[in-house]
């Protein structure tokens, strides 16, 4: 875990988010979604602002030991537990909460920006993870910006990439796309670099009023949408539009 300076302390990731029910975060089934602190990117988009920068919002830590008393009593209730954030793989400890839940007998998910390929294939390969959701935030030469960082090492995230599709396991590729950060041409362009993966998600970007940024950002209309997901399909064995009526 981590203290309130970042400093590591303990043997598990720092949450400060539980959702103890999530119809879409697992397919098919039930689900409880755990939220990690801290992240090592700056999407302007991303609405999860009070993980991301929780010593700002002044987020609350919920303790290891409350997060496993609920998953005891949902034993035979829920499906899978999603350890997503923030950013899950830039703290310790993952490792020890993922076999933890597998014990109890769930499926675990993992959500990642894929900026920790070593840490990734390291869950991968003890056989600690069913399932792994990475964002993919834009194509390569407009990813920093899309992040909101000066640079970023775009190698780290195509390690990533190889790792999943090199292990073996469920996986899948997701995009939220923003009309100020994503054209079709930078969406061809993932689709070029993802090309050989199965599955890719387009996700529509929605602002629910507390976002990392403090940019007026837009969403492509669902019929825009759709004609994103006709475009990427030939790339793709599964293309699909998540929050949008298409």
């Amino acid at each position: 875990m981590m203290d309130g300076n970042g400093k590591q302390t303990g043997s598990g990731p720092a949450v400060y988010g539980l959702q103890k029910l999530s119809l879409v975060d697992w397919p098919g089934g039930l689900a409880a979604t755990v939220f990690t602190g801290g992240c090592d990117l700056r999407c302007p988009f991303c609405y999860n602002a009070s993980l991301v920068e929780y010593e700002k919002y002044k987020t609350e830590k919920i303790d290891l030991d409350t997060v496993f008393s609920f998953l005891e009593e949902r034993k035979g209730l829920l499906d899978a537990v999603v350890l997503s954030g923030g950013e899950p793989l830039m703290q310790l400890g993952v490792e020890e909460f993922a076999e933890r839940v597998r014990d109890m007998g769930f499926i675990f998910k993992l959500d990642t920006n894929g900026t920790y390929p070593k840490r990734l294939a390291a869950l991968i390969d003890a056989g600690l993870v069913d399932y792994v959701a990475m964002d993919i935030k834009n194509s390569p030469e407009k990813y920093a910006r899309t992040a909101g960082l000066p640079v970023i090492n775009i190698s780290d995230i195509s390690e990533s990439i190889e790792v999943l599709e090199k292990s073996g396991i469920d996986h899948e590729f997701r995009t939220t796309v923003v009309r100020q950060f994503h054209t079709p041409r930078d969406l061809l362009q993932i689709a070029e670099w993802l090309r050989g993966a199965s599955k890719y998600f387009i996700q529509k970007f929605t602002d629910p009023g507390a976002l990392v940024g403090d940019m007026k950002l837009t969403s492509y209309s669902d019929e825009e949408m759709q004609g994103l997901k006709n475009m990427l399909e030939p790339y793709f064995d599964e293309v699909a539009v998540r929050g949008a009526d298409v």
